[in-house]
């Protein structure tokens, strides 16, 4: 990716200019790593990347998800291929593990970048501006909040379906009847779905905001990629909405 390289001398060149006006400290003090990661320019090319991984991971696992309506076989053999990946390089589970620990670091560096972005927001507006400023969209102002219940939602999600800690009719090595039996319940359909309306948003906003960062929108594409992220937003959202619904109206038993 092109742009990638810019945004990251821009934040070097940013971060070491602010440094040396603000302390005087030289700007070779420290490492090109936390250079970046201290400048507002960074942060947000962190919080960009880190979106799109997370971005690719949910594509396929909707994909994945869709399974379900094939059957019960089709689901519970994915699932159980997805435990050999890599063999006999790999051992079992181990690529399950890798995927699980680039994701945990994904969404650690998404969070924080994003909070610690919001806190530097907050310091940088005048106290009256805080109250009057007008944001743009619905979106926008929901960001946030979209994150936090993202969050929750996540450790709900590994609750359920990883561990099975909240799934009392739950079946180890059988993720179809887990999903089924989960889904049977009104609490956990109600949770999915708002939080997948939740995703949609974020995917929505967070798509464009991504572009932006990463230096790849320009007058003549912003009208494909803002395309791009309505389109992404809404197949996700009805991907992810249809297991819940298909189970919860008896179209999968």
């Amino acid at each position: 990716m092109a742009a990638l390289p810019t945004v990251v001398f821009m934040a070097l060149t940013s971060e070491r200019t602010e440094r040396s006006s603000e302390r005087g400290t030289p700007a070779d003090s420290r490492s090109a790593v936390a250079v970046v990661w201290n400048s507002t320019v960074g942060k947000k090319a962190a919080m960009a990347v880190s979106g799109l991984v997370l971005l690719g991971y949910l594509v396929l696992h909707m994909i994945g998800n869709l399974k379900i309506f094939f059957g019960p076989a089709d689901l519970n053999g994915y699932a159980a291929w997805l435990r050999t990946i890599g063999q006999p390089f790999l051992g079992h589970e181990w690529f399950l593990w890798i995927a699980r620990l680039v994701l945990l670091a994904a969404v650690l560096v998404h969070a924080t970048a994003a909070y610690q972005l919001s806190r530097r927001d907050l310091r940088a507006r005048p106290t009256g501006y805080r109250h009057r400023r007008a944001r743009s969209s619905y979106a926008t102002r929901t960001m946030r909040w979209g994150g936090v219940i993202l969050a929750l939602f996540i450790v709900w999600h590994i609750l359920d379906l990883t561990t099975l800690t909240v799934n009392p009719k739950a079946e180890p090595g059988h993720p179809y009847e887990n999903v089924v039996a989960s889904f049977h319940t009104w609490y956990s359909g109600v949770i999915y779905c708002l939080a997948m309306l939740a995703l949609g948003m974020h995917v929505r906003h967070g798509f464009w905001s991504a572009a932006q960062t990463l230096g790849l929108n320009n007058p003549r594409r912003d009208r494909a990629l803002k395309a791009c992220a309505d389109l992404l937003a809404f197949a996700l959202t009805a991907g992810f909405l249809a297991v819940p619904i298909a189970v919860m109206t008896g179209a999968v038993k």
